[in-house]
């Protein structure tokens, strides 16, 4: 957070979801390495939403993954991208499924649960590069999901930016912990979207959405979660 050019793009579709509800979105920055060493108390008082954004490496990943916890145990609407998806599916891994030493290899090369792992054609890679899986790809959302009623649509197509997919071999004990894995890729059956039906608003992608928000036509998922966000403001 202290290059905060690096989330230009997103902080832009954060307001323009705003835009949207006729509401002025206030960003509060945290840094997850100060939660590592403060605690979660150090979380802005009375926040009506949690963003957790992409990101590469280890640095303030168990940061992230205290404050998903308390996003999740305290029904504050929460939104996961990418880096933010993986880490909140480590978070309810770990807390609800009981996969205590859940992981992805990027943080953790020799976890014995990888829910996060490198995708097959990563896996020779050496010199990384642009090898990352970048660009559009489409995404299949599950009927009646909560992504489906955001988008209104059955197939979508956003850009991706990453390496780490989530381990298909975890689909049934996260399903069995209540995740439902409401988005996948129709070429590969990659996992790109996850959501908590017994939460307010609780979203992981693994695509990146704010590439898409223009001030005249917001993204729905940024348009979504300010809206959940102003409901959660009239409760605190």
């Amino acid at each position: 957070v202290d290059l905060m050019d690096s989330y230009k793009s997103l902080h832009a579709a954060l307001l323009h979801g705003g835009i949207a509800n006729d509401a002025k979105v206030h960003i509060e920055y945290v840094d997850s390495e100060e939660v590592e060493r403060k605690g979660i108390e150090i979380l802005p008082k009375n926040i009506s939403a949690i963003l957790v954004p992409g990101g590469f490496g280890t640095r303030g990943i168990e940061g992230k993954i205290q404050v998903i916890q308390y996003a999740r145990t305290n029904m504050i609407p929460f939104f996961g991208i990418c880096l933010g998806m993986q880490t909140a599916v480590i978070e309810i891994a770990r807390h609800v499924a009981q996969l205590e030493k859940a992981n992805s290899i990027e943080f953790d090369s020799k976890t014995t649960e990888p829910v996060f792992s490198l995708m097959e054609e990563q896996k020779s890679v050496r010199e990384k590069g642009g090898t990352m899986r970048l660009g559009a790809y489409n995404c299949d959302l599950e009927p009646g999901s909560k992504l489906a009623k955001i988008y209104g649509q059955k197939r979508i197509s956003e850009r991706h930016r990453h390496r780490y997919e989530f381990n298909n071999k975890y689909k049934e004990a996260m399903t069995k912990a209540g995740l439902v894995l409401s988005g996948v890729c129709p070429d590969n059956e990659l996992v790109e979207t996850v959501e908590l039906p017994s939460h307010p608003w609780f979203v992981g992608c693994q695509y990146h959405p704010e590439f898409q928000s223009k001030p005249t036509k917001p993204h729905p998922l940024f348009v979504s979660f300010i809206q959940a966000s102003l409901e959660r403001q009239k409760q605190v």
